[in-house]
């Protein structure tokens, strides 16, 4: 558990004003990327022992990525840092106005359990690359990897920098009663109201990474197999247990049995004809995400998959047919390897039940090789990101900023947007003493109208 003095200790550091110095942004982010590279091998065997993750897929979809973050970060921080030309109006010339990025001061990362390495990690190169001391709370659900991370931060940063804070809810929420300065959440929509709620106490400003049901739309004119390649590829990495996976899929009626049989062929070529024993295959991370998996396997028909073992938490890469829109499965996120298949005859029929009273998503999918399908479904289906003919590649990299709208997030971060979450965006405006004209000092001479004239002129950059 944390105490008050060491957020208090954290903040001192942050006023001497260390933390500012770019040299010192640097030198935090080639350690933090030579710490990955020494903890390597233990962060890959804890993400293998909370959610089978092997090396390949640990280092891909975790550590490479929080690597690809710091070497993005370390080649463009003097360019973030540099201070941005503003324009100043007539009114106050002579001037010369900018902005200037600074840290915010002392924030909270707060990790789930789903890719504990990236989810915990990226924000930190943010936060570190914007010049902010940290405090970072790993989830209790990935507990190897919790104690893999401790161990390294520990190592590698000095505690008034970088701590970290383990525990269940009641370290959360101690956390959550002490005052930063920004914070950083990613998670469940239900605890990302309760994290805003908390911030708005100290006024703090959050950048929110939630979740919700992201849907899927595959068009006739879609290249069909390569569309059920890469929805399965996003759906069952991770067994499904990835906030942008497709949730379902929402195929036009023609051609329907071709995308399913290509799904089908696909999740074969992946994972075999027993899945349980492929090594790129994951487990539901806890029982009780495993209990409420199992129930959705009654809302419609399995037509491949379903095979559950509770005693490896193992469920199998599962494709449901016949499901109805007021389902429990199609009304709640699912976050597991169970994909509704439904069809749709008409483009305008998929778009309305997309926009029927359904939270915004985290992430769109649309398959089709039609410019005006696809400008239509970007121009009446909202969403946090889209993919046009592929899944979760938006997320990847660091040129796109990433983040949800609505019940699916509030903010965004990744390469520049990630930077940006962590600065205070500072005007300063530099005025001259040598000119100081009487217009603006009472009384004032002009008529109303002589002022309207005047202010039209003078207001302008």
């Amino acid at each position: 558990m944390i105490s008050a003095d060491t957020v208090h200790r954290q903040r001192a550091f942050f006023e001497t004003g260390a933390t500012g110095a770019l040299d010192f942004r640097r030198a935090q982010l080639q350690k933090f990327s030579a710490a990955l590279e020494r903890h390597e091998a233990s962060l890959l065997a804890a993400l293998q022992a909370d959610l089978h993750k092997s090396p390949c897929q640990g280092y891909t979809t975790e550590l490479g990525l929080v690597q690809a973050e710091l070497r993005h970060a370390l080649k463009n921080l003097r360019r973030w840092t540099a201070i941005t030309r503003r324009a100043t109006p007539w009114f106050v010339a002579p001037a010369r106005g900018w902005t200037q990025s600074e840290p915010f001061g002392v924030a909270l990362v707060l990790g789930p359990w789903n890719y504990p390495v990236q989810l915990l990690l990226t924000p930190l190169v943010s936060a570190l690359a914007a010049g902010n001391c940290a405090v970072l709370k790993p989830s209790e659900l990935a507990p190897r990897t919790a104690e893999a991370i401790t161990a390294m931060v520990a190592e590698t940063f000095a505690p008034e920098l970088i701590s970290v804070v383990n525990g269940g809810a009641d370290a959360a929420t101690a956390l959550l009663n002490e005052r930063f300065d920004k914070i950083f959440f990613t998670g469940s929509t239900r605890v990302g109201r309760v994290v805003m709620a908390a911030a708005a106490n100290h006024l703090t400003p959050v950048t929110l990474e939630l979740g919700g049901k992201c849907p899927a739309i595959v068009c006739a004119d879609a290249a069909i197999e390569q569309a059920a390649r890469r929805i399965a590829w996003g759906k069952f990495m991770n067994a499904g247990q990835t906030c942008v996976a497709p949730d379902f899929v929402l195929v036009e009626r023609g051609v329907r049995a071709a995308f399913v049989a290509a799904l089908k062929k696909s999740l074969r070529e992946f994972y075999a004809e027993d899945p349980s024993r492929s090594p790129d295959y994951g487990r539901i991370v806890n029982a009780r995400h495993f209990d409420r998996l199992v129930n959705y396997l009654r809302d419609g028909k399995i037509i491949h998959g379903g095979e559950h073992d509770a005693n490896d938490l193992f469920l199998a890469p599962t494709i449901l047919t016949d499901v109805s829109p007021e389902s429990p499965v199609m009304q709640e996120e699912i976050f597991g390897p169970i994909l509704p298949v439904l069809e749709y005859d008409r483009l305008d029929d998929a778009l309305a039940l997309l926009l029927c009273g359904r939270p915004v998503p985290l992430a769109l999918y649309v398959f089709t090789n039609d410019r005006a399908t696809e400008a239509k479904v970007l121009a009446e289906a909202r969403s946090g990101g889209v993919c046009v003919n592929d899944v979760v590649a938006h997320m990847i990299g660091t040129g796109l900023p990433f983040g949800g709208l609505g019940e699916s997030g509030l903010g965004a971060y990744h390469g520049r947007a990630g930077f940006e979450a962590f600065s205070h965006q500072r005007a300063v405006l530099r005025r001259a003493t040598w000119l100081d004209t009487p217009f603006r000092y009472p009384p004032q001479t002009l008529s109303l109208a002589g002022l309207k004239r005047a202010l039209n002129f003078l207001l302008r950059g």
